[in-house]
C-alpha cells in the first residue's frame, strides 16, 4: 500500500491518495509557496521483509504545466493558434517573473538601507560612549595623581 500525500507550508493538504501505483496529479496556487510531498509506503502485516521501490516524480509548474492538447480541444485552435497561445503563456510568464524579481529587488535594497542607517547610528553611538569614557577615565586618572600629590 503507497500513500502520497502534498501539504503546503501552512499545513493545508493539497492532495491526498492512498494506494497510489500511478498517476498524475495537478493543483494550482495562487502565492508562491514550498510544498511537501510525503511518499509513504506500508507492508502487509506479518511479510516479514522489507520490498524496495523507486519512485519517480517529475514536476512542471508555471507554463510548461499546461496541457496545450486540451485547451485546444476545448477551445477548438488550430495548430498556429495553439503555439500562439503557448507563446503569448511564456511572454506572460516573463513578465510575472520580471516583475516578481522587481518587487524582490525593492524589498532587498529597503532592508539593505535599513540596514545601513541602523549601522551607522550604532557606530555615532559607540564612538560617543568610548569618548566619553575616554574623557571620564583622563579626569579620574587627574583626580587620583593630584590626591596622591603625583602631578600638581
Amino acid at each position: 500500500m503507497n500513500n502520497l500525500q502534498v501539504t503546503d507550508s501552512k499545513g493545508h493538504v493539497l492532495y491526498n491518495k492512498e494506494d497510489a501505483v500511478k498517476g498524475k496529479f495537478a493543483f494550482t496556487t495562487e502565492e508562491y509557496d514550498m510544498f511537501e510531498i510525503c511518499f509513504e509506503s506500508h507492508l502487509p502485516s506479518g511479510s516479514g521483509h522489507s520490498a524496495e521501490r523507486e519512485v519517480f516524480l517529475r514536476m512542471k509548474r508555471g507554463v510548461e504545466a499546461k496541457n496545450y492538447a486540451d485547451i485546444a480541444k476545448a477551445e477548438k485552435l488550430k495548430p498556429m493558434e495553439v503555439e500562439l497561445k503557448k507563446l503569448e503563456d511564456l511572454s506572460e510568464s516573463i513578465v510575472n517573473d520580471f516583475a516578481y524579481m522587481r518587487a524582490r529587488e525593492e524589498e532587498m535594497r529597503d532592508t539593505n538601507e535599513s540596514t545601513h542607517s541602523r549601522v551607522l547610528y550604532f557606530s555615532i553611538f559607540s564612538m560617543c560612549c568610548l569618548l566619553a569614557l575616554a574623557s571620564w577615565q583622563v579626569l579620574y586618572l587627574r583626580r587620583y595623581f593630584k590626591a596622591k600629590k603625583l602631578i600638581e
